[in-house]
């Protein structure tokens, strides 16, 4: 076991280890991955809900507010954060900490914010191991809030047990043209900020593109919960509905099924990250640049070339 991270005090919930240890991981210092795999075994047990939606719709106060209804439960939560990377200095941005501070100071919620790094799909490629080091840990709920960027929200839906999307009334008009994929990854809609204009409007578009979603009788029917988060108006309903959300997929064993495409997107993530490093030798990628002139010049194509390092 590398020393750099003490397990038994990562096990007992140690705040500065818990720390100590996201950092290790997602450094990729050396050790992570024999880390991440001694304490494989003590996960399995927190629940993990992801909140996306567009920039705006109030998904860090949705946050924020939900895991102080959790808190009032007894509850140990996790938050990650996951925030758009600075294209000039690679650093997050992290308004987000600055909007969770009701919880920030609670001993029971830890509240991590993670750059997304290049990653696509809205969270970053460290955010699961994030969240496997707080569920080792001992938090009960794991709340992932991503970057609100539409499509490339999807892998929230893979990585969550629960997926939630935030919108306001101003989305309205844009409820038609949304990406299909970002309207089926919700198990349920939070329309925020309901005391706006248009909020019923809004709720009866939402309503009216769920109903054309595929179902019979054993599926899950997503709904539309009404919030105004800064007041902590519709939070305890949120709650209710990943509760709901929760049990159907206990009761036909979605759950199971659910994780366990997770981790078989897992260990396919984990071997082409190894083909890839081991693939990018310097030999091959000196025969790369050599061909690179004649490529420019039609005088090979990238298949031949491609053809040429797979040998």
């Amino acid at each position: 076991m590398n020393p750099s991270v003490d397990v038994p005090k990562l096990l007992s919930g140690d705040r500065r280890t818990i720390a100590r240890a996201i950092s290790f991981v997602e450094n990729e210092n050396t050790g992570a991955e024999q880390f991440l795999s001694d304490i494989f075994k003590h996960t399995g047990k927190a629940y993990r809900i992801g909140i996306t939606g567009p920039p705006g719709a109030g998904k860090s106060t949705l946050t924020n507010k939900l895991a102080k209804f959790y808190r009032s439960q007894n509850l140990k939560i996790g938050i990650i954060a996951v925030d758009p990377t600075s294209p000039f200095t690679g650093g997050a941005l992290l308004g987000d900490r600055v909007r969770m501070s009701e919880v920030e100071m609670d001993e029971g919620v830890f509240i991590r914010s993670m750059a997304s790094r290049g990653s696509l799909g809205g969270l970053s490629k460290k955010t699961r191991e994030a969240a496997d080091i707080l569920d080792a840990a001992g938090f009960d709920i794991l709340l992932f809030e991503t970057v609100g960027v539409g499509q490339s929200e999807l892998d929230i839906a893979g990585a969550a047990d629960t997926t939630v999307v935030v919108l306001v009334p101003e989305s309205g008009d844009g409820i038609q043209a949304m990406k299909a994929g970002v309207m089926e990854i919700a198990d349920f809609f939070v329309l925020n900020k309901a005391d706006r204009p248009g909020a019923e409007q809004a709720v009866m578009s939402i309503k009216m593109i769920l109903g054309f979603r595929p179902h019979d009788e054993h599926s899950w029917l997503a709904d539309v919960v009404k919030s105004v988060a800064n007041e902590g108006k519709g939070v305890e309903e949120i709650a209710a509905s990943i509760e709901r959300h929760k049990t159907f997929l206990q009761s036909n064993g979605s759950l199971e099924k659910k994780r366990s495409a997770r981790m078989v997107a897992h260990i396919e993530e984990i071997i082409q990250n190894k083909f890839r490093l081991d693939f990018w030798n310097e030999e091959r990628r000196k025969l790369l640049e050599s061909k690179i002139f004649d490529v420019m010049h039609r005088q090979q194509s990238p298949y031949q070339i491609a053809k040429e390092l797979l040998k």
